[in-house]
């Protein structure tokens, strides 16, 4: 949780993540078409007025559990781990060995397969990827205390969670961690496609 929330805003913040994570939870086991809201209610053990107070409908409380774990780092700890000389790109690096777990990155590609299977998710794939472009700049913002133009720090996330969306839907061959390269597969661990990408980054393409 933020720890610049108050108690309150703490206290919403995990209603709204526990019925993100009950509905998400759902989603895989029933399919979008095999659930209803008094389902994600029951579930989380809330009321249906309690899910009305924080979503519009079933898919945006799927879409949530993914915006609600991009804002569990502590920032504090991310930056306060960095040496005097770190640039944006170290930030940035840290951050995503953070918040890319191999359990978040397999639930990502989860939720963009249900998308693929249930349209009425897709317009959420974009929500999504944007929060979580958005944590990082202001991880960036942080880090820079002015010495890089907003213009560079935005540039450099939006590349980085750009290059994710392929992975997770299928478009690259790259394994996430804990996968086992099948015989024959020519597929790239995801610790070298991450570093690939950032010596792309620092180095020039």
């Amino acid at each position: 949780m933020n720890s610049k929330l108050n108690l309150r805003d703490k206290k919403k913040e995990a209603t709204s993540y526990a019925l993100a994570v009950a509905a998400f939870e759902l989603a895989l086991e029933h399919g979008m078409d095999g659930f209803i809201v008094d389902d994600v209610v029951q579930k989380a053990g809330y009321s249906r007025r309690t899910f009305a107070n924080y979503f519009s409908c079933k898919e945006e409380a799927v879409a949530a559990y993914f915006i609600g774990s991009a804002n569990k780092e502590d920032d504090k700890l991310l930056l306060a781990g960095l040496p005097a000389d770190a640039t944006p790109l170290d930030a940035l690096y840290n951050l995503l060995q953070l918040q890319f777990t191999s359990e978040f990155l397999h639930k990502l590609r989860q939720f963009v397969s249900l998308a693929n299977q249930y349209p009425s998710l897709e317009p959420y794939i974009l929500s999504v990827f944007r929060r979580l472009q958005i944590a990082a700049q202001e991880v960036l913002e942080q880090f820079s205390h002015g010495r890089y133009s907003d213009g560079y720090t935005h540039l450099l996330a939006g590349a980085v969670y750009g290059a994710f969306v392929p992975i997770v839907d299928g478009r690259l061959n790259v394994m996430l961690p804990g996968e086992q390269q099948s015989e024959g597969s020519d597929a790239m661990p995801f610790d070298q496609y991450l570093n690939s990408m950032f010596a792309y980054l620092r180095n020039g393409f």
